[in-house]
């Protein structure tokens, strides 16, 4: 399944407790539809005490967010839509913002 965002986009979360906020993609999750952004969508996580963690207690870390509720940033800062074009150069598919037309690295 193809998806408009990938890891290492810089995306603006258009829809939940974050909305208006930006950040980079960690990892996405296509099988669910969902992507983990770094720095937002903030949950607290009891933990045991282990040996990686020997004190234990509330971690904060980043819970995934639906990819329907990202919107991938161009370089000028703009939130846009992303469509897909042959490169007359190399014949591959590469992204463009709908926007501004520019390719999206």
């Amino acid at each position: 399944m193809k998806l408009h965002v990938k890891k290492g986009d810089t995306v603006k979360v258009i829809a939940g407790n974050d909305r208006g906020k930006t950040g980079k993609i960690l990892v996405v999750y296509p099988g669910k539809s969902r992507a983990i952004v770094e720095g937002l969508n903030k949950i607290k996580k009891h933990t045991k005490p282990n040996p990686k963690n020997t004190q234990g207690g509330i971690v904060e870390k980043e819970a995934p967010i639906h990819i329907s509720n990202l919107m991938v940033v161009d370089s000028k800062g703009n939130a846009t839509r992303i469509g897909r074009r042959l490169d007359e150069k190399t014949s591959k598919l590469v992204r463009y913002s709908k926007k501004t037309g520019e390719v999206i690295k």
